[in-house]
């Protein structure tokens, strides 16, 4: 049986096999809602037939007593069939059936109708393990409904049930009133049957129709399919009507235009000219989008008020607000709908969290591939042609388009990462003089020739005990010449321009950031309000309820708990640093069993009986120890990732701001350590400890440490950094970033070929909602920018030790780029616009890094590199002022009769050997001090340590100097700002005092009725409509040279419009439409 109960009529219908079931359905008015006292007279009203209300709390059948049914229930069975049409107004929620035509739904972006576009969609997944009818209650006659009552009716029950049943369920009156709209249904249980559904889809059923329904409340409009898999996903789709548009936009205080435009100030002389020039040659690598080309005007730009209609620049309500404004103000219904049953005050975020809804997103713009004309394609296929496509590489990015598609967010994003390419170009060409000067002085390079010169006789000390030989330095001359390409005086030059270029950049981007605010209407805007996360809220709630049952046992008073202290958080804050301590453990653990495998390999290679081994020890040591090292932080990187995920959650921060942030610090914080630790060992550690022949430090009391090339570390620095460099970017950045997708899409379009197999072939094609939800979601930003963020550090922090770092970062992101685009346009769903001014932490942790380059490169180049040491020799020890000489004094002697027993090299190829040489600065065996520091020792490190003050003040200097000359705002943005508010207020005058001579106008034809002190005279002036108005004031009734000046009512041009009221009821009507 069923019973539908309307404002016009009540109807009772069968169902076969519906002798247990019953279904109420309410139909609702496009405005009304049905409140919890009205639920009350509505289970009175139909008490003869078995009806009572059910608490919040009852999920499952009630116990029923068989009662007989009510003459009244008779009497509605009979009615039951005479009228079963609902009007179109009542609809609320339409449930529809398939499409008609493939082009119908224009291309399924809009409701059934074709009119209403969809703004929004909810999905969730149907959990049916069974029938919903029970066998057993198919023998009971006599049932009683309960009816829910949430404090709001909800009106969405009957989509929700009707997705629930997958269609099987319909009204007596055939498949069209099944979709009726706006109908509540409701189930009745049998005392006899159980219920197959689990409570928890139950409950869950229940809060989508209660979210739902507030939904609606709020004004937006719902429609579901009809059709619906038993197991498969159902979607919501939401539209957001042009009222709720306006009231939303006025609230979060969107800008948009106004019909009034103003021209820019056209430059003049030389500037234009160079100017025109510039755009004549910049025209083929601009992307073919009309929005990059503003034209010389610009429209104002004004918050969006109702009172303020006639202002805006309003062609058609339907393209006012694009799909991405339209999409975030229905996500901000959603975020703060309150939903009663969860418990919490927030909406869609909490429900996904608890699973009641298994994703939320706004659509796309229809399919990315362009069908038809060129002309016709809608934002995203643009974006996909002119943008997401590698062949597009060589164009600027259609940043304007990208923020209207994605929001200000992603679009700072790209635009921060187009302005970091284009200054990598500079980098990376005076990284290339810098080692083309490196190519081009190796031949003339003393040291370098000096070390190859066979005729000079260095005799080295063994590079382990026992097995190695001594060996002659010419046979590292390879070596050497290498190390002069990076190791040069342009090397320091190089590293003062990379220092100036991080400020450079910094500053750019902050002019750039403020021009593009400017542009996107984004200068004024105030922080939107941020709803708790549902972690926070679940926690509290816990506290209140622990709090209360304490209440109810000591019986007092206490006020209630608003948020969470410290105290709270004390567990989360101690497991954070304890496991950033481990962290931290584990990555020098890596770094030194890495030390470890270098050592051990070393020794083993050097007892090899095949010379060609022994000659390439350090070769193939170093490059396996590098490919090592790339393989740990790659592992490593993904476990601090969600390592750093799961110690932010166990923060409880309050919101999604305050989250990200400690994230992407704990994030940056455990990946940095992660990439540079071993490239910190390299430039800073390698050799310090290794001690000299004689008196070596040992580690596990049998491996040496191991020490720095003959021609210095700081060729494997550059080894270091140019492999993990490289390697990050193509496995990591690139490999994983295209390969995983499509891995996992692959994977699931195998899973979804088994069960499309099984589906009838009468269904209808996938719609746009079908095809975004077999997207992957959008998760943030973090990942991007962290991938930037450690490749800046490689290009500033350790540039002076690889000046082809710029280039390679340069390549990576020119195709970073497009990788990213083509995955925001192709293969993620569409994200929610969300507003912003700036990128926020990201950078202060570029500003971080720029000033600690300065000081990573000063002790590079210090310590590193042999330039200090070089320039000592020259100005202070060489006898010719050259560098003549000087390998001869770096090197210094050893007895090899001090050697300790066992460390003797066992055979010799050189003959007899007195005395071999070692890097360093140390007396000779023949002085008194025999083997400690020499003279020429500390005069160098005097010499590094003054290099490193001069060189960090000279930089930071410079950079002060740089950003001092650099304003953060260009001139050109502030006298347009100044003159958009000198427009806006002339604007604002100008309808006021039009709002004046209009008024005064009605006035002056409509002569006064009665002689009061309110009243108004034509010959008198018109009284100034409010205190602080800019209206020009005029003579008052009754006033002479000091009398008081009376003051009208303000009202309104609907007022004016209307007949003078003849009677109270009139008159109260009219003060409906007064506007104050």
């Amino acid at each position: 049986m069923a019973y539908r109960r309307s404002p016009s009529f009540t109807c009772a219908e069968s169902w076969p096999n519906g002798a247990n079931f019953m279904r109420v359905a309410t139909a609702l008015s496009e405005s009304s809602s049905i409140q919890s006292d009205a639920l009350y007279h509505l289970t009175r009203d139909v008490s003869g037939v078995g009806m009572d209300p059910m608490s919040y709390s009852l999920l499952e059948p009630v116990p029923q007593k068989e009662e007989p049914w009510g003459e009244e229930s008779q009497r509605l069975l009979q009615f039951s069939c005479k009228n079963t049409q609902m009007s179109p107004s009542e609809d609320k929620i339409p449930v529809v059936g398939p499409a008609s035509s493939p082009q119908a739904n224009r291309e399924g972006l809009y409701f059934c109708d074709g009119q209403r576009k969809v703004d929004y969609v909810l999905v969730f997944h149907q959990r049916r393990h069974g029938s919903l009818r029970s066998p057993a209650s198919t023998s009971v006659s006599h049932d009683r409904l309960s009816i829910v009552s949430n404090g709001n009716f909800p009106p969405t029950m009957a989509s929700d049930v009707l997705a629930e049943e997958g269609g099987n369920i319909r009204a007596g009156g055939g498949a069209g009133e099944g979709a009726n709209v706006g109908e509540v249904f409701m189930e009745l249980g049998s005392a006899g049957g159980t219920e197959t559904n689990e409570p928890a889809d139950h409950e869950m059923r229940l809060i989508r129709q209660e979210f739902e329904a507030n939904l609606m409340e709020a004004g937006l409009e719902i429609e579901r399919d009809f059709e619906v898999k038993a197991h498969g996903p159902s979607f919501t789709r939401l539209h957001a009507p042009w009222p709720v548009l306006c009231r939303e936009a006025e609230f979060l205080k969107i800008k948009v235009p106004t019909k009034t435009s103003y021209v820019f100030n056209e430059e003049r002389g030389f500037g234009s000219s160079m100017s025109t020039v510039w755009r004549k040659l910049n025209q083929p690598f601009q992307p073919k989008v009309s929005s990059q080309d503003h034209g010389s005007s610009k429209l104002l730009s004004h918050c969006f008020s109702r009172d303020k209609l006639h202002l805006y620049n309003i062609t058609s309500k339907e393209t006012f607000f694009d799909n991405a404004s339209r999409g975030r103000i229905v996500y901000e219904i959603l975020r703060r709908t309150v939903c009663v049953r969860t418990c919490q005050t927030i909406g869609i975020s909490t429900l996904i969290a608890k699973g009641v809804y298994d994703a939320a997103f706004p659509l796309h713009d229809g399919d990315y591939k362009v069908i038809g004309h060129l002309d016709e394609r809608n934002d995203r296929q643009l974006l996909h042609e002119e943008w997401a496509r590698y062949s597009a590489f060589y164009k600027y990015q259609p940043i304007d388009l990208v923020r209207k598609y994605f929001g200000e967010k992603i679009g700072l994003y790209f635009a921060w990462l187009g302005v970091y390419t284009q200054l990598l170009i500079p980098a990376s060409i005076v990284g290339i003089i810098v080692f083309g000067y490196g190519v081009a002085t190796v031949d003339t390079d003393i040291p370098s020739l000096e070390m190859c010169d066979e005729r000079l006789n260095f005799t080295m000390c063994p590079l382990c005990d026992g097995a190695c030989d001594f060996w002659r330095l010419n046979t590292a001359c390879g070596t050497a010449r290498a190390s002069h390409l990076f190791d040069n005086p342009a090397t320091v030059f190089f590293s003062i321009f990379m220092s100036l270029w991080a400020v450079l950049f910094l500053e750019h981007w902050k002019r750039r950031q403020i021009s593009l605010s400017f542009s996107w209407d984004l200068t004024g805007i105030e922080e939107d309000e941020e709803h708790p996360r549902p972690k926070y809220e679940t926690i509290l709630l816990q506290k209140r309820q622990r709090k209360q049952k304490n209440k109810k046992k000591k019986k007092k008073n206490e006020a209630a708990i608003e948020k969470l202290t410290w105290k709270d958080r004390l567990p989360g804050y101690f497991i954070n640093v304890s496991s950033i301590l481990f962290m931290f453990g584990l990555t020098f653990s890596a770094v030194f069993g890495v030390i470890i495998y270098r050592i051990t390999v070393s020794a083993l290679m050097a007892m090899s009986p095949d010379p060609e081994t022994k000659s390439n020890v350090r070769v193939t040591v170093t490059a396996t120890a590098v490919i090592i090292n790339l393989v740990v932080i790659l592992i490593l990187d993904e476990i601090y990732g969600a390592v750093a995920l799961w110690l932010t959650e166990l923060e409880i921060p309050k919101t999604e701001t305050t989250f990200e942030e400690r994230l992407i610090l704990k994030a940056f914080l455990l990946k940095f350590m992660n990439a540079y630790a071993p490239i910190f060992y390299v430039a800073f550690f390698k050799g310090r400890f290794a001690g000299r022949p004689g008196n070596y430090v040992y580690v596990f009391n049998d491996y040496r440490m191991e020490e720095c090339a003959p021609g210095g570390c700081l060729i494997e620095l550059c080894i270091q950094l140019s492999i993990i460099m490289l390697g990050k970017q193509l496995i990591q950045n690139n490999i994983f970033e295209i390969g995983i997708p499509k891995l996992k899409k692959l994977v699931r379009a195998i899973k979804d070929k088994g069960t499309a197999q099984k589906e009838s072939e009468d269904e209808r094609p996938p719609q746009q909602w079908n095809r975004d939800y077999d997207l992957a979601p959008f998760e943030g930003l973090t990942p991007e920018y962290m991938e930037m963020i450690i490749q800046f550090g490689f290009v500033s922090l350790f540039v002076a030790s690889f000046p082809l770092a710029p280039v390679f970062a340069l390549l990576n992101n020119v195709i970073e780029i497009r990788l990213d685009a083509k995955k925001f346009v192709t293969e993620l769903r569409r994200p929610v616009a969300i507003r912003a001014k700036d990128i926020g932490i990201w950078y202060n942790i570029l500003s971080g890094m720029g000033k600690f380059s300065v000081i990573i490169n000063a002790f590079v180049i210090s310590f590193t590199s042999d330039f200090i040491p070089r320039l000592v020799y020259q100005y202070i020890y060489s006898q010719t002022g050259t560098m003549h000489g000087f390998i001869d004094h770096t090197l210094s002697y050893f007895n090899v009769s001090n050697f300790k027993s066992g460390t003797v090299p066992q055979t010799s190829s050189q003959g007899e050997i007195t005395f071999c040489r070692y890097k360093d600065y140390r007396e000779p065996p023949w002085s008194a001090e025999a083997y400690q520091f020499s003279k020429q020792y500390w005069c160098v490190l005097a010499a590094r340590l003054a290099f490193v003050i001069l060189f960090q003040n000279l930089v930071m200097f410079l950079s002060l100097v740089v950003a001092w000359v650099i304003p953060d705002v260009p001139k050109t943005i502030v006298e347009q700002l100044k003159r958009e508010k000198k427009l806006l207020v002339e604007v604002f005058l100008q309808e006021e005092k039009d709002k004046f001579q209009l008024i005064h106008s009605l006035f002056s034809k409509d002569p006064p009725r009665h002689q009061s002190s309110h009243s108004l005279h034509p010959e008198h002036g018109l009284a100034i409509p409010g205190r602080y108005s800019t209206l020009p004031s005029g003579p008052t009734a009754g006033d002479g040279e000091g009398g008081t000046r009376t003051r009208c009512r303000a009202a309104s041009f609907s007022q004016f419009s209307r007949k003078n009221p003849s009677s109270p009821r009139h008159e109260n009507e009219i003060s409906k439409h007064t506007a104050v």
